[in-house]
């Protein structure tokens, strides 16, 4: 898959390229890993945030949910043009600018940005030991 900077400009293109990402083989709860999920509409907030019902267990959720992002009051595209800034190797300081953030603030993301790889990265190959 092939990822622009520009395309990235775009908070619905960045929703999309997570559900893309995220649920590579179908949509499913977080929480019981059920298939059985109904979308629930948008997020009234964030219009191109998609929020869904697991019927399994009831649960509500959206697309952010248990990822990094959740929670945050920074727009998703914000997080996906820091982590595309981080891959160029560029530092916390030109990546404030770049983001007309603060240090601390981009500091702080780059560190969750950094935990959440490395946490991946775990259970993925947790993962494929255990098969």
């Amino acid at each position: 898959m092939r990822v622009s900077l520009l395309s990235l400009m775009d908070e619905k293109a960045c929703y999309e390229l997570l559900r893309e990402l995220r649920w590579e083989d179908g949509l499913e709860c977080p929480r019981c890993d059920s298939k059985d999920v109904i979308k629930s509409g948008p997020d009234e907030v964030h219009i191109h945030r998609q929020r869904y019902k697991c019927k399994s267990c009831n649960r509500r959720f959206d697309d952010l949910t248990d990822t990094v992002f959740s929670g945050s009051p920074k727009e998703l595209k914000t997080w996906l043009i820091c982590l595309y800034l981080m891959g160029l190797n560029i530092s916390n300081r030109q990546i404030a600018q770049e983001l007309d953030i603060s240090e601390p603030t981009a500091q702080k993301m780059t560190e969750k940005l950094r935990e959440g790889i490395v946490k991946k990265k775990l259970l993925s190959n947790l993962a494929k030991w255990l098969k």
